[in-house]
């Protein structure tokens, strides 16, 4: 079991392998040339910072670091959702954010299921608001389902998952 330090040395390190992956796609398909130099820099930083993010996530069910980053963080959006009278939104903000909080520490935020249904409004959302390019969302879900697998790796879970499929 790591703690948040060894977890975001576990997304950097997953991440490594994804963007390697990624980069060798782009060059394939020669998609670095259809970016600027910000976005060249830009795009892999984000999906940098979702690894990273995601990779902390499923502690969000007991007291840590991650915890303490996304609750500042649904507390920001929730001030302004409020502050902008969008109280409908912040209610379902307000709903969704104490889900990690019902189950206990290692319960459903650590499954395989959570890693694949968790980071889902990333790739759906964008399918949603930009039907002209669906599949515009993908490489951030492929981010956040790397950060989340790592988190998981790193607890051991992987590995007893693939020993019960034997």
């Amino acid at each position: 079991m790591a703690g948040y330090k060894g977890h975001l040395a576990g997304a950097t390190a997953f991440f490594a392998a994804y963007g390697t992956a990624l980069l060798y796609a782009a060059s394939v398909e020669a998609l670095a040339a259809r970016y600027s130099q910000v976005e060249l820099i830009g795009y892999p930083l984000g999906l940098f910072g979702l690894c990273l993010m995601f990779g902390l996530w499923p502690d969000t069910d007991t007291d840590s670091k991650g915890q303490n980053f996304f609750y500042t963080i649904f507390f920001l959006i929730d001030v302004v959702l409020i502050a902008t009278q969008r109280f409908e939104a912040a209610a379902y903000l307000g709903l969704f954010a104490i889900l990690p909080a019902l189950g206990p520490h290692r319960g459903w935020t650590h499954s395989w299921w959570a890693m694949l249904l968790v980071p889902a409004p990333l790739v759906v959302l964008p399918y949603l608001f930009f039907p002209e390019r669906p599949l515009a969302g993908l490489p951030f879900y492929g981010a956040a389902v790397t950060g989340y697998l790592s988190h998981l790796f790193m607890d051991g879970l992987v590995k007893k998952w693939l020993q019960k499929a034997r």
